[in-house]
C-alpha cells in the first residue's frame, strides 16, 4: 500500500484580510519574489509549509549542512498562516511542566524545558546578529487573575515552583498592587510573571526567517498549494503547477495537519481572533502599561494581549473549534470581534473611545496534551512537527532543531528529546469529535464567563467543562 495524503488549502489571502502584523511587515520589507513552482524539480529535502516550523527547519538544516539542497513549498506566502497572525509571545515550555512530568518523567520534562528556553535565546541571537528588527522585547509574560475563582490558579503556580527540577526564579508571584504597578485594570487581581517571556512582531519574525533562508540558498516557492504527498524511496509532492521529488520531506502544516490520515484524530483545528486598537500611547501611560509585558489570564479560553511600539493594544482569544477541519468561519467571525472589543473595554475603560484599527483571525493546531510532538513516518523519510496549540513562537525554534536532526539522521540532544516519537493522545472518532469539540468548548467558554463575572457556573456546564481532563486531555478545566 502506498503511503499518501491529499491536502486542501490554505489558499492565498487578499492583503486587506491579512493580519495587521503581516501588512506592517510586508510594508517594511516585501522581500525577494518567490514565484510559484512550475514544472518538476528535485531536492535533498522538501519542506511543506512556510511558517515557523518549516522556516526554522530550513534554517537549522542549512546551518548544519550548507550543501543540502532544500526546497520549501508554501500555499500562500511565508508567514501567511498562524506564524504571521499570532499574538507574538515567545517563551518556552516550562508552563506545561506538570504535563511534561506526567508524560516523560522529571528528567525528561527538565530536558524539554531547558531546550525550549535555550531556543528563545538562540532566536534572539540570530536576529540580533542579522540586524533584523523583529521587535524583540524580553519584558516577561504576566498572567493575571480576573476573579476570585481564578485566584486558585496562583496557588497551583506556587505548588509548581516547589516541584523537583523546576527552575527557581522563572515565575514571580505578584500581589494585586504589584500587578497594578505594571498594568492597571479594574479587572486585574494578583498574578504571575514569567520572567523569561518575550514579545515579538510575529510576521516580522516569519518574513525575517524567509530572508535568512533565501540567503542560505533555500529555494522557496510561494503560492504553491500541495495537492498530494506520496511516500517512497523518493518522496513525491504534487502541486498545482509542478512536482517535487525529494529524498526526505518535512511537514509543517499546523492546523492542516489533520488532513494527513495518521493525524486525523491527533489535531483539532481551533480558531483564534485578535482586535487591534488605534495608537493611544498616552492611555497606556495612564494605565502604567509601559514595560512591554505580554499579558494573559487564567481562563481555559485564554485572553492574550500585548502592546505595540506605537501604543496600540492587540487583544485576542482562542475562539471556535472544529473536529472536521479548517473552515472559513475560523478566519472571520464578527461575533468574536465584538466580544473581544467589549472585553477590552471592560478591562481598560480608558480605551473605550479609542477605535479598533484592524481585526483578524484563523485556525491553529490543538493537540490533546498542549505539548508539541515530532517524529518520522512512511519509511522514516517523512518528518513532522505539530500540536503547538497556539504557543509555538518559541517552541518552533526548538522544533526546527529537532526536525533538522531527524532529517540528517543525527543522534543528538534534539532528536533524543522525549517529544520525538511521542504520539499525542487521540481524540474520539467522528461524529463524537466534531459534536464533542463544539459542545465542550461552549461549556468551557460559558463557565469561564461566569467565573470571570464572579458568579457560580451552571453545574451541568461546569461538569462538561471538566470532562476533557477527566478523559486525559490537557484542555478545559
Amino acid at each position: 500500500m502506498v503511503d499518501r495524503a491529499r491536502l486542501r488549502g490554505p489558499e492565498g489571502t487578499p492583503n486587506e484580510s491579512r493580519s495587521w502584523w503581516l501588512r506592517e511587515a510586508l510594508a517594511a520589507d516585501s522581500g525577494a519574489p518567490c514565484p510559484p513552482l512550475m514544472g518538476r524539480v528535485q531536492a535533498d529535502v522538501a519542506i511543506v509549509g512556510g511558517g515557523y516550523t518549516g522556516l526554522w527547519t530550513a534554517f537549522h538544516l542549512k546551518q548544519a549542512d550548507p550543501g543540502a539542497d532544500v526546497v520549501l513549498l508554501e500555499a500562500d506566502i511565508c508567514g501567511g498562516g498562524p506564524s504571521g497572525r499570532n499574538g507574538g509571545f515567545m517563551y518556552g515550555l516550562w508552563e506545561d511542566f506538570p504535563v511534561l512530568v506526567d508524560l516523560f518523567g522529571t528528567e525528561g520534562a527538565v530536558r524539554v524545558g531547558q531546550a525550549s528556553e535555550r531556543a528563545v535565546d538562540l532566536a534572539e541571537d540570530v536576529f540580533r546578529k542579522a540586524s533584523i528588527d523583529i521587535w524583540f522585547q524580553r519584558s516577561g509574560y504576566l498572567t493575571v487573575s480576573t476573579s476570585a475563582v481564578f485566584d486558585e490558579a496562583i496557588d497551583e503556580v506556587r505548588r509548581l515552583q516547589s516541584r523537583d527540577g523546576f527552575p527557581a526564579g522563572l515565575f514571580q508571584l505578584l500581589s494585586a498592587p504589584e500587578v497594578a504597578d505594571r498594568c492597571r485594570s479594574p479587572q486585574f487581581r494578583a498574578g504571575v510573571l514569567q520572567t523569561q517571556g518575550a514579545t515579538v512582531q510575529p510576521a516580522r519574525l516569519a518574513r525575517g526567517l524567509r530572508a535568512l533562508v533565501l540567503d542560505m540558498g533555500v529555494r522557496i516557492y510561494e503560492g504553491t498549494p500541495v495537492d498530494v504527498i506520496e511516500g517512497g524511496t523518493l518522496v513525491k509532492i504534487v502541486t498545482r503547477g509542478g512536482e517535487v521529488a525529494a529524498d526526505q520531506a518535512v511537514l509543517g502544516l499546523n492546523a492542516w495537519s489533520n488532513q494527513i490520515p495518521q493525524f486525523r484524530r491527533s489535531i483539532i483545528p481551533r480558531s483564534s481572533h485578535i482586535v487591534l486598537t488605534k495608537p493611544a500611547p498616552e492611555r497606556l501611560q495612564e494605565m502604567g502599561w509601559t514595560g512591554g509585558e505580554g499579558i494573559g489570564d487564567f481562563r481555559a479560553t485564554v485572553h492574550y494581549l500585548r502592546t505595540t511600539p506605537d501604543g496600540r493594544i492587540a487583544f485576542g482569544a482562542g475562539t471556535g473549534s472544529s473536529g472536521r477541519g479548517v473552515n472559513g468561519r475560523m478566519s472571520n467571525d464578527p461575533s468574536w470581534y465584538q466580544r473581544l472589543e467589549a472585553t477590552l473595554h471592560k478591562w481598560f475603560p480608558g480605551f473605550r473611545d479609542v477605535g479598533i484599527d484592524a481585526v483578524w483571525g484563523g485556525p491553529i493546531d490543538v493537540g490533546a496534551h498542549h505539548v508539541p510532538f515530532f517524529g518520522s513516518m512512511w519509511g522514516g523519510n517523512v518528518h513532522y512537527g505539530m500540536g503547538f496549540t497556539g504557543g509555538g513562537v518559541g517552541p518552533c525554534v526548538l522544533g526546527g532543531q529537532i526536525l533538522s536532526s531527524l532529517v540528517l539522521g543525527r543522534q543528538d540532544e534534539f532528536s533524543s528529546l522525549p517529544l520525538v516519537g511521542f504520539r499525542s493522545k487521540r481524540f474520539p472518532p467522528e461524529p463524537l469529535l466534531s459534536v464533542g469539540a463544539r459542545l465542550t468548548l461552549e461549556a468551557i467558554l460559558r463557565t469561564d464567563d461566569a467565573w470571570e463575572a464572579g458568579r457560580s457556573g451552571n453545574p451541568v456546564l461546569e461538569m462538561m467543562a471538566r470532562l476533557p481532563r477527566r478523559f486525559g486531555y490537557n484542555l478545559g478545566h
